[in-house]
């Protein structure tokens, strides 16, 4: 059941001091010592007690300080019966007080649990409270009826905004703390994300490497069945090697490109064709920098369907075409067709597969398939 206005307790952040400086703190002690050292001085000078009677009211304003501190406690803890037990108490310590002489602490000591009332209390306990400590401190007062009503609705109307005071505090701390544990998830999401890119990236160029290294040793393995020449096979296994020096300097390549350091994807096509024999790359389009997801997207699509014309069509002409749009980028690949190679079983076949999921958490598309010509590999990443 939902608590209304009269019974809902001020908040734990707006009753306690967990955000507090520790100079406010120490303040807040000097100043409680202070009034405490006053009340005890004023009671002490204004009667004649002496002997036992100034060791009784010691220990009546140490007691009174005691339940003020026990009070502060059970506020805290929203346990309500405690709290109006410990309120009566003081009430009665103040009377006490009264009743033998020590007219200021007594008047100090009602005016205080009128304030406290208002401040940490429900609204409907609070009220009977500061009635009662307010009523005893008009009956005792002795200054004109006006002065003694101006002075009690000042103290009731001093406890309600200390109230509104502590609410706004609370609800200023509530946010912070939601503040900090929003930035805490987004920092873990962040985290998880860049580790899922990271390994995503690093899965594309191995997947790749090893690609073309299958290429070339299944190519090793044919020759050496056919009783080829030593020069030939030699040639695929310096080729296979090659392929896993570069896997390896495109895995560093890769994650010094996550971290911003991407060369120009111009400049990548060119060289990309120029290991290539019949390839040629044409750029249209207004170029300008790309997300570094979205350029190593291309890359990566560039090189599978390049590694998949010399698997499936070896000796086909290969046309690379890069335009740049003004909301997307596009990448076409397309060959000029042939007869399948001897290594076309090569391979699981998860290469563009791989590019498709890539470029789909991007936003984008990748569309394959045969043409009039011979296949077609055509991405479109949004940036």
């Amino acid at each position: 059941m939902t608590e209304n206005a009269w019974t809902r307790w001020p908040s734990r952040e707006a009753l306690g001091r967990a955000e507090s400086s520790g100079a406010r703190r120490l303040l807040g002690w000097v100043v409680r010592g202070l009034v405490l050292g006053m009340l005890l001085w004023s009671g002490l000078t204004g009667s004649h007690v002496h002997g036992w009677g100034t060791v009784a009211a010691v220990a009546g304003l140490v007691l009174a300080a005691f339940l003020a501190w026990a009070l502060y406690r059970t506020t805290l803890a929203h346990r309500l019966v405690p709290s109006l037990a410990l309120m009566t108490a003081l009430l009665a310590v103040a009377v006490v007080a009264q009743a033998v002489g020590f007219r200021v602490p007594a008047l100090v000591i009602w005016c205080g649990c009128a304030v406290t009332a208002l401040e940490r209390l429900p609204v409907a306990a609070a009220l009977p409270v500061a009635s009662v400590a307010l009523a005893s401190y008009a009956a005792v007062n002795d200054d004109a009826w006006l002065t003694t009503a101006a002075t009690t609705g000042g103290l009731a109307l001093a406890g309600y905004v200390l109230r509104l005071d502590a609410e706004a505090r609370g609800s200023a701390q509530r946010l912070l703390a939601q503040e900090r544990a929003a930035r805490t998830a987004e920092a873990e999401s962040a985290a998880l994300a860049e580790r899922a890119r990271i390994a995503r990236e690093i899965h594309d160029v191995l997947a790749h490497s090893l690609s073309a290294q299958l290429v070339h040793l299944e190519a090793a393995r044919l020759l050496i069945e056919r009783g080829a020449d030593r020069e030939q096979i030699l040639e695929r296994v310096v080729a296979a090697r090659g392929m896993a020096r570069d896997g390896l300097s495109e895995t560093r390549q890769a994650l010094s490109a996550l971290r911003g350091e991407l060369t120009p994807l111009e400049d990548f096509l060119t060289q990309l064709v120029s290991t290539a024999d019949g390839a040629e790359a044409t750029i249209t389009g207004d170029r300008r920098p790309l997300p570094a997801e979205a350029s190593q997207a291309v890359r990566r699509v560039a090189q599978e369907a390049l590694t998949n014309v010399r698997k499936h069509a070896p000796g086909a002409r290969v046309r690379i075409r890069l335009e740049y749009g003004e909301h997307q980028v596009t990448l076409v690949v397309r060959d000029s067709g042939g007869s399948p190679g001897e290594l076309a079983a090569a391979g699981a076949g998860y290469g563009l597969l791989g590019m498709r999921e890539r470029a789909e958490l991007l936003g984008g598309s990748l569309e394959t398939g045969p043409d009039e010509e011979g296949f077609v590999v055509s991405l479109k990443v949004p940036v």
